[in-house]
């Protein structure tokens, strides 16, 4: 199972760059972001066309989250992150789709810090671990999947020194970040590529895309059961060379076979 992530930075405006890449890369299940769309303008009609289904937590102007797939129905279990009424923003949204349960998020950006913005890009972060420490050991493989406006660490930016006040570079948020990674959850870009310089996310300016001067901030946090069907995870920077493209590229991870099924089809094929 082909599973990704990509934020489209305006998903009616970048449709054709969308849809093309679809088609190329042919991902069972797509968690997009920043759809900048309000729920009656998601573009459900093209991508029922391309073979997905969809469910989408929209947003005029901002935020906005989706889950596409092609290989079964979408069962929602969540729209919106637990913790806080008051919080409208469309950032999170959760479902169970072919035996995994998948989740995408647009984690809030932060800047400028100090601010009320970095303030509630943290209180952010604590209702996501809250909410992922009842994930963290179901049985089923579960995915959280999008863009966390985080760089872990210093191989995973250029420049590092440059972006050292910045919101996505903050101490806290790389804590908050390794403090879900202590509850359990797997990097899985990391994980396959403990030292490869990746990125995810270039800005339009100054070249940045053609000199490789990104950002890794989109990921894919497994839970036990999904971290050990992980076969590849990659960053698939096609898109991000196209005209009209968003500024991130689609991150996608790979999940073999579970280990107990893998088992009983070669003790079947022996037996034969």
């Amino acid at each position: 199972m082909k599973i990704a992530t990509y934020n489209v930075n305006g998903v009616n405006g970048r449709l054709p760059v969308l849809l093309r890449w679809l088609n190329l890369a042919e991902p069972d299940i797509v968690c997009l972001q920043e759809l900048k769309a309000p729920q009656e303008n998601f573009p459900e009609h093209a991508i029922r066309a391309a073979g997905y289904q969809a469910i989408w937590h929209g947003q005029s102007r901002w935020n906005g989250v989706a889950l596409l797939s092609r290989v079964g129905e979408i069962h929602e279990t969540r729209r919106g992150l637990p913790g806080d009424p008051d919080d409208v923003q469309s950032r999170y949204i959760e479902a169970a789709v072919g035996g995994v349960l998948i989740a995408g998020l647009y984690l809030p950006n932060g800047n400028p810090r100090p601010g009320s913005k970095f303030d509630f890009k943290l209180r952010w972060f604590d209702r996501l671990h809250e909410h992922l420490g009842t994930l963290i050991d179901l049985d089923a493989p579960v995915i959280v999947a999008g863009d966390y406006n985080v760089m872990p660490t210093d191989i995973d930016v250029y420049a590092p020194e440059r972006w050292r006040e910045d919101a996505l570079f903050a101490p806290e948020v790389r804590a908050a970040w390794q403090w879900l990674l202590d509850q359990g959850w797997t990097d899985a870009i990391r994980h396959l590529h403990p030292r490869d310089t990746i990125y995810t996310f270039w800005k339009y300016w100054r070249g940045a895309f053609e000199r490789n001067a990104g950002l890794r901030i989109d990921h894919f946090l497994l839970n036990p059961a999904a971290a050990a069907r992980l076969v590849a995870a990659e960053v698939d920077t096609r898109a991000r060379g196209w005209e009209k493209t968003s500024d991130h590229a689609p991150v996608w991870i790979e999940l073999g076979e579970a280990k107990q099924k893998r088992r009983r089809k070669i003790a079947a094929q022996e037996h034969l």
